[in-house]
């Protein structure tokens, strides 16, 4: 009898340590497959037993090397790419390679989680940003759309699109992780009338990951893929009690502090935002409602984060280890969002000079202020 059992789904290695990556299956499930593998029967992971039974797509992780060979194949295929993205930390979240693999394929970005937005928020703007920055590194969405995957909130319109796409070509998904690919493809799952019963999985070459190929009436598919993970996501590096309380699941409610040149303002123990420079100002934080923040003198915050992160700076929590604040200077020449991405962000006045922090400075940034 053979220890080593592979889903008959996907093809993936079936194990019971990572709910995150390919083939999962829980450990008693995964006993009992092994114990009565002589009797031929056919075992799925987790994640292809959900598909086939429930029409429901699980988030799976990749490498960089699988997601490259998912990536280079794309160039040889004609297909409409969706980069999904995270509204709360979109410069990590967004593919900036992506033009380098695709080919002569048009691509469209979706970004996720606009409903925790505040209700005055303008799309306009939000969308202007998106272009702008995408632009910046070299990328040239054919259209921008906002949704709430989570929400079901704004697909109509791109499912329309989608739909006329498909008639022609294969639509693929791609996306970071925690961005809420999978979910937004439940959703449009969930919202389309004409997508046949979900099929397992078809693999791309040299790897034991998957890509899931969702069948149209058309012909066409609908295509997952796995999600990439990178150490520039702030999401990859805690853990999930962590995750739940910087994680918003309603709109942003801003909180606004009132600060002078030398006040200091810490996001739990995630972020910092010292004022060097300016008139006194209102500082106003958009991040989820149970993340603790507190104002005190930068003259003491060294002191006071030694003494309190992990505790009533939280997250992080005592035991995640996680690379040291640093910090960058900024000055507004306008009114500012200050990015903490994953975490939120704090809108200022112009001509305010500060320094921000994060661990290792990840998600750091600066636009012109959205709201």
């Amino acid at each position: 009898m053979d220890d080593e059992l592979i889903c008959i789904g996907c093809g993936a290695k079936l194990q019971s340590t990572d709910p995150e990556e390919a083939g999962f299956l829980p450990a008693q499930r995964l006993k009992k497959a092994i114990e009565n593998q002589d009797e031929d029967n056919d075992t799925y992971c987790q994640r292809c037993f959900r598909l086939r039974h429930y029409n429901e797509i699980m988030p799976v992780n990749a490498d960089n090397d699988d997601f490259l060979a998912l990536l280079n194949s794309l160039a040889e295929k004609k297909a409409l790419i969706v980069n999904v993205v995270d509204l709360f930390d979109f410069t990590n979240s967004l593919l900036s390679s992506l033009k380098r693999f695709i080919g002569d394929n048009d691509f469209i970005l979706v970004g996720n989680k606009f409903d925790l937005f505040p209700l005055n928020s303008r799309q306009s703007k939000i969308k202007d940003w998106m272009r702008q920055e995408a632009n910046r590194v070299g990328l040239f969405p054919k259209k921008i759309f906002l949704v709430s995957a989570k929400k079901q909130k704004n697909l109509e319109t791109l499912i329309s699109y989608l739909d006329k796409a498909s008639r022609t070509e294969d639509v693929y998904f791609v996306g970071m992780t925690n961005v809420g690919k999978s979910t937004l493809l439940n959703a449009i799952i969930d919202q389309m009338g004409d997508i046949k019963n979900l099929i397992t999985t078809s693999r791309f070459p040299g790897t034991t990951l998957d890509k899931i190929e969702i069948p149209l009436e058309n012909g066409h598919f609908l295509v997952d893929t796995p999600g990439i993970m990178t150490e520039n996501q702030l999401a990859t590096r805690l853990n999930a009690s962590e995750l739940a309380v910087i994680s918003p699941q309603k709109p942003l409610k801003p909180m606004t502090y009132q600060l002078k040149p030398g006040n200091t303002l810490f996001l739990g123990g995630l972020g910092r935002i010292d004022f060097i420079k300016g008139d006194p100002a209102s500082f106003t934080v958009y991040a989820a409602r149970g993340l603790y923040i507190h104002r005190t003198k930068t003259e003491n915050a060294d002191a006071f984060y030694e003494k309190h992160v992990g505790e009533l700076l939280n997250p992080p929590e005592k035991e995640t280890d996680l690379p040291e604040l640093k910090g960058q200077e900024f000055h507004t020449s306008s009114k500012s969002d200050l990015l903490f991405g994953g975490i939120g962000f704090v809108t200022v006045p112009a001509d305010c000079l500060v320094k921000i922090y994060t661990p290792d400075k990840i998600g750091l940034g600066i636009r012109r202020a959205l709201i």
